[in-house]
Order: C-alpha cells, then structure tokens, then sequence
C-alpha cells in the first residue's frame, strides 16, 4: 500500500494541473470562505422609520431601534411611498411604520397598529432584520408603558411586569462563521476531493494503467492507496482549517474532538470511493462528473443543515438519507455545538463507517470486472 502511496505522490508531482486541485484550490476555498464569515454576521443593515405619530411612543421605538447593533436607521419620514421606493431599491432591507395616533390608542389598551415590514428575498438578511426590529419595538414599548406613562400617572403603584426570557442557545452571538461556515468548508472540499478522485482513476482507464495493479500482492490495497491519498491530503487540509478555526477564532470543540476528526476521514472516504466506483462503472469522466455534481453538489441542501427536512416530500427525505454529508452534519452539530455525550454521536459515526464499506466494495466489485474484460 505504501508503494501505491508513492505512485500516487509521484503521479501529483508530474502533473502540475492536479498537484494544484490538491494544494492552491484547498487553500483558496478555505481564505476566501474564512473571510468572507471572518465579521461573524451582518450588522448596521439599513431601515426606515414611517413615524406618522412624532410622539414619545415613537422617539422611544427610534431610540431603541438606533441602539441595537444590527440595524442602522438610514430615514425617518412621514411619507409611506418615499420609504417604498428605498426598499424597492434594496437601499433598505425593512421599515416600521408607526401610525398617527399610536401612542394614544396604546394608553388606553387599544391596538397601537403599528407594523413591520422587511424583504425575506434575502433570507437571512430578513430574519436578521425582523427579529431585531420585532425586539427593539417590544422594549421599546414596554419602556414607555412602564417609564413614560404608568410611573407619570400612577407612581405609587408598584405592579411588577411579566418578563419572558429568551435564550439562545449553542451559538448566542447567531454568527455565520460558527453556524455555516463548518458546514460550507466540508461541503466545497468534499465535491473537489470527489472530482480529484474521478480524474485519477480515469485517467488509469484512460491510458490503461490499471493493468499496473496486477503487478502488486493486491489491487484492492492499489485501488485503496490511491483514494486514500486523497484523502489524507483533504482531511489534512480540514484539520488545518479547523486549527484556525478553533485555536486562532476561539470556537472551542463543546464535545469530543476526536470523533469529529474520525467522522471528516469517513466522510471523505466514503465520497472517495464513491467517485471511484461511478467512474469504474461507468468508464466515462463526463457521466461520472455529471453523477458527482448530483450526488455531493446536494449534499449541504439535502443534509437538513440550511433548508429544514420536516414535513418534506418523500424524494427529498430519502435523498438526505443516501448521502455521507447527512450523518457527519448532525456528527457536527453534537460534538462541535452541542457536547452531547459520545454514546448519542456512535449512530452517525458508524453510518459513515457503513458508507466507505459499500462503496469500496461497490469500487473492488467494478475494478475486478475491468482488470477481468481486460484479460479475457
């Protein structure tokens, strides 16, 4: 196995092209992704006020609204079709609109009226937008009842306020570094180690190198060195990735770090040798690309990490469940977030295990029928 290593080292040294797709593609993925999440999450997005009212209801709202750090108020007008044409022009991501006579109805236990307005088209930018408007208008009125109104009016009465307590839990700071970028990294990395694997071994049916394996003890132990170097240069690549990460950015492991380390090897692994049989099956790059783009392009939107899997069509629960990517997510998640004990995470790791066993049998089984056709 340890020659096949070498042939495979020496194959990446002599061919420039390749030698790139396993060093410079890597190391571009990780910086462009590592600063593109570097600020954790968008802040100061642009909003409008519609303040119809010009009442201490309203310079409360405005007060809060320019104290919280996501939002920036870039205009408070009185004009409703002014305020729509800036978020037509994506100028501004949402607006409240606060009504004449808000703050009167609002004292005398009426609905105050007032409403939110933000574009979802840009989904989280919209939800970052709506929670913290939906926040700081709630405090906001919450101060002006208690402060500004009942302590002017009834200041003997001490009536305590309910309070309801959110918590955000496992990642409190709603960073994208922490939430998207581990998912992203080993979603691009394992689609290029797949393409590395299909060009490698197509090139052995292509020039008829596959005749070299019968030269060693065991073409199964050739057709493993081969994917696992690879691998072992993309998990190098991760793990290097994950020291930044971790050791340079602060996001500390809450579970057992080495049953992530162990879940990316099985993850690429298995992406590997599934490259490997789709091309031994197939002997043809562009349906075995075509088949990997399918497979492995999906996988961070079939995995349940972006898009939710509840109540999905049948297709699309059964598609999460024949991909790799799907259990080392939900790996992730528990020890990395999380810090469920090891015992919860066993499932998903021996998933993974399951999946590089398949498809290297499923890669042995076609090399096999090749070498055979070959001979006969």
């Amino acid at each position: 196995m340890w020659s096949g290593l070498q042939r495979e080292f020496r194959y990446l040294l002599s061919h420039k092209w390749d030698l790139c797709l396993v060093t410079l593609a890597p190391l571009f993925i990780i910086v462009l992704f590592s600063s593109m999440f570097y600020q954790g999450k968008a802040e100061h997005l642009p909003i409008a006020i519609i303040d119809q009212d010009q009442s201490e209801l309203s310079r409360t709202i405005e007060k809060h609204l320019s104290h919280h750090s996501s939002l920036k108020i870039a205009l408070i007008s009185q004009n409703p079709e002014e305020v729509e044409s800036l978020i037509n022009q994506t100028k501004i991501w949402g607006y409240i609109v606060i009504p004449a006579g808000a703050e009167q109805r609002l004292v005398q236990a009426k609905d105050a009226e007032i409403s939110i307005a933000f574009n979802q088209s840009y989904f989280s930018v919209g939800n970052t937008i709506s929670s913290a408007m939906l926040v700081s208008t709630l405090q906001a009125i919450a101060e002006f009842s208690g402060q500004s109104y009942l302590e002017n009016r009834i200041p003997y009465l001490d009536v305590p306020t309910p309070n309801v307590k959110i918590s955000t839990l496992y990642n409190p700071s709603l960073s994208y570094e922490f939430y998207l970028e581990p998912f992203m990294i080993l979603a691009i990395l394992h689609l290029l180690l797949c393409c590395c694997v299909a060009f490698s071994v197509g090139q052995e049916l292509k020039f008829n190198t596959t005749e070299q394996w019968l030269n060693q003890q065991n073409i199964l132990k050739a057709l493993f060195s081969k994917n696992i170097t690879y691998v072992l240069i993309f998990t190098v690549w991760t793990w290097l990735w994950m020291f930044w990460l971790i050791e340079i950015r602060g996001w500390f492991v809450a579970g057992q770090l080495w049953s992530i380390l162990l879940g990316q090897f099985l993850l690429y692994s298995a992406y590997a040798f599934m490259s490997s049989t789709v091309v031994l099956a197939t002997r043809n790059l562009a349906k075995s690309f075509g088949f990997i783009a399918i497979y492995g392009g999906s996988s961070l939107s079939f995995a349940g990490v972006t898009l939710p899997l509840n109540n999905a069509p049948l297709f699309t629960q059964f598609w999460a469940n024949i991909i790799p990517y799907t259990p080392y997510a939900k790996l992730q998640i528990e020890q990395w977030v999380i810090g469920s004990p090891i015992t919860v995470s066993l499932l998903p790791l021996g998933i993974l295990f399951f999946y590089t066993i398949i498809y290297f049998a499923c890669a042995c089984f076609f090399l096999k029928k090749n070498l055979k056709e070959k001979l006969t």
